[in-house]
């Protein structure tokens, strides 16, 4: 059996036991385009071929900032003050920095290797800009930012904010020297995220070295994709992954293995899918359209806080 790629290739599959995940498509990226001045991201989630809210739930937005070189700027570039509700923002740094802030108090700089988990939840304003210093000199900007949905009885929860840095992230050293797994919420082999979650999600940055393995198990029903940020990887021996691409599993067994032909970081997401329906109109993320227009309200009324632009 086989199924297309996005880029019109085959992706084969090989099932070695029941117990296998497969992979069901791998896509490329799309135009990119930016978000704000600061921002240049292909969107990977929601988009076509499968990859919708409600498929990739609890991953309700993928937006991937690949590598592009800023020019050194006198004035921050990023995104304004802008509002949020339902769901939280977490943004993961891999070149360049990012300041931030937000309406409930939460802030501070996005280095290279930090995460911000940024649980919006009832409603807050929040701004985005690349940091000052790093903005005078330029320089290759990386970033991601995923939207993670909330459950129905936490989306009016207060909003919360998590602040993790490079040095705090738990790190498994794989054998035979294959490289390393930085896990940044969930476990992988014992090995446990500092991030809190309100549902069941595995985070990594799964670091292989070129010619080495690594090797995952999830519930099979979790909703699980692989994001190839540096060099090239196999996964489960046939399904070739290119830099900047995704690789969407399916919901098929529990166990996948990934070979990196070079050397390469991928980021690694798998979470329990959240059954209840999905409402969405631009930066709210709700159950059903009476919430969206409650939010849309409460944000024209001044309830989220005040936060200068």
């Amino acid at each position: 059996m086989h199924r297309f790629t996005t880029t019109g290739k085959f992706v084969g599959e090989t099932l070695k036991d029941m117990n296998t995940r497969t992979v069901e498509l791998i896509a490329s990226p799309n135009e990119p385009h930016f978000v704000g001045d600061g921002f240049r991201v292909h969107n990977f989630i929601p988009s076509k071929f499968r990859l919708d809210m409600q498929r990739m739930n609890p991953f309700i937005m993928l937006d991937y900032n690949s590598t592009h070189y800023f020019p050194p700027s006198d004035t921050p570039k990023g995104v304004g003050v802008h509002p949020h509700r339902g769901f939280e923002t977490v943004t993961i740094a891999y070149k360049g920095r990012v300041a931030h802030h937000d309406s409930s108090g939460g802030g501070g700089i996005i280095s290279e290797g930090d995460v911000q988990w940024m649980t919006a939840a009832s409603g807050v304003l929040h701004k985005e800009y690349h940091e000052e210093e790093w903005s005078k000199t330029g320089g290759d900007f990386q970033m991601v930012q995923l939207w993670v949905n909330l459950p129905k009885r936490y989306k009016m929860s207060p909003p919360k904010y998590q602040a993790i840095k490079s040095e705090t992230i738990n790190r498994y050293k794989l054998e035979n020297n294959a490289g390393t797994i930085e896990v940044i919420a969930g476990e992988y082999k014992n090995t446990k995220g500092v991030a809190s979650t309100f549902t069941p999600i595995h985070m990594f940055n799964a670091k292989l070295n070129k010619d080495r393995k690594a090797d995952f198990q999830f519930p099979a029903n979790y909703n699980t994709v692989l994001l190839v940020l540096e060099g090239n990887i196999v996964i489960n021996e046939t399904d070739k992954t290119p830099t900047d691409h995704l690789a969407l599993m399916a919901n098929d067994g529990k166990a996948f293995e990934i070979k990196a032909t070079e050397d390469a970081i991928v980021l690694v997401l798998s979470g329990e899918p959240i059954d209840e329906p999905i409402a969405a109109h631009g930066p709210f993320v709700m159950n059903t359209r009476e919430e969206l227009q409650e939010a849309f309200m409460d944000f024209n009324e001044g309830k989220f806080g005040y936060l200068e632009d």
